[in-house]
């Protein structure tokens, strides 16, 4: 087991370095000069020169990729070019908004979604199944923009049951940060849900065709114990995957999310960055995400031993 972790962990160092380049990269992709881009069109070329002193682009390529590596490995993610803060303190302020809106949505889906899965499986070609498809569909129609602008104009300003807009800070009260966040919650989630809805039903079809399957039949034991203790708990690694993939869609909804909800997170951040061309605070929020998504699969790959005898047996 000691050595499967190390395995995994191991093998993850090559893709944490192709991360690396990449994020790195974005500064050098651009057609144009990124400091001139920056320094607007009315800069002298003292000041375009600062810029490029600032940003690290006086030397080679080569150069300039390993001090920023460098600097990376000690924390530093540089200074934003805008405010002139270190990218560390505008991600840390901003961490928690988004963090907290990527785990509950995260949670509501798949609490809705696997047991809506499972339930179609069981109904597969009946009015159920029928149903489920034709609402997964719709959610992956619907704009996260479009969902969220009725929410607020229904629930909000109609009912006025919600807050329209901004985040409240766990410190301030569990009923302020929940009622902030149920919104927009359930306007990230149907992509999600119906991203694993799908996956869910179409993996629980094939495990219930299995002939084990088929002796608790015969053996008289109840559906919600057949569906949920044995075909859900043998086809829990291809959702448990899905859970990993649908992390992207959770972090890329959220950066609309929050800006159509005015919250404070790294998505507002992301698309301010964007505007103002802040290119070290677009590169320390790439890679902060990037480097989530490899250790949360990471995480998800470390837990197969736990659903799949045969992988357990496999890394003894």
């Amino acid at each position: 087991m000691i050595r499967y972790i190390i395995r995994r962990i191991l093998a993850t160092i090559p893709v944490m370095g192709v991360v690396a380049l990449f994020v790195f990269l974005l500064l050098h992709l651009t057609p144009e000069d990124p400091a001139a881009m920056i320094a607007g069109d009315l800069a002298t070329p003292a000041e375009v020169a600062r810029i490029r002193i600032q940003l690290g682009l006086d030397g080679s390529i080569v150069s300039q990729f390993f001090a920023w590596l460098l600097r990376i490995l000690h924390g530093d993610l540089g200074v934003s070019i805008f405010s002139g803060l270190p990218v560390t303190r505008m991600i840390g302020q901003r961490f928690e908004p988004t963090l907290s809106l990527a785990l509950l949505t995260m949670i509501f889906s798949i609490s809705v979604a696997v047991p809506m899965g499972v339930w179609a499986a069981w109904k597969k070609g009946q009015w159920i199944d029928r149903a489920v498809m034709a609402l997964t569909v719709a959610s992956f129609s619907l704009p996260v923009f479009l969902v969220g602008y009725i929410l607020i104009v229904v629930v909000s300003l109609h009912l006025q049951l919600l807050p329209v807009q901004g985040f409240a800070s766990l410190g301030d009260g569990v009923w302020p940060f929940i009622s902030h966040l149920i919104l927009p919650t359930v306007t990230l989630s149907p992509v999600f849900i119906a991203f694993l809805a799908r996956m869910t039903r179409s993996t629980v079809i094939d495990v219930l065709s299995q002939e084990y399957i088929l002796v608790a039949h015969a053996k008289g034991l109840g559906t919600v114990r057949i569906l949920f203790l044995h075909a859900l708990k043998n086809a829990a690694i291809p959702i448990v995957t899905t859970i990993g993939g649908g992390f992207a869609l959770v972090i890329g909804g959220a950066v609309v999310t929050e800006s159509v909800f005015a919250i404070p997170g790294l998505g507002r951040l992301t698309v301010d960055s964007i505007l103002h061309r802040d290119y070290p605070v677009i590169q320390g929020i790439t890679l902060i995400l990037s480097v989530a998504y490899v250790v949360l699969n990471l995480a998800i790959d470390l837990t197969y031993t736990l659903f799949d005898p045969r992988v357990k047996h496999q890394v003894d």
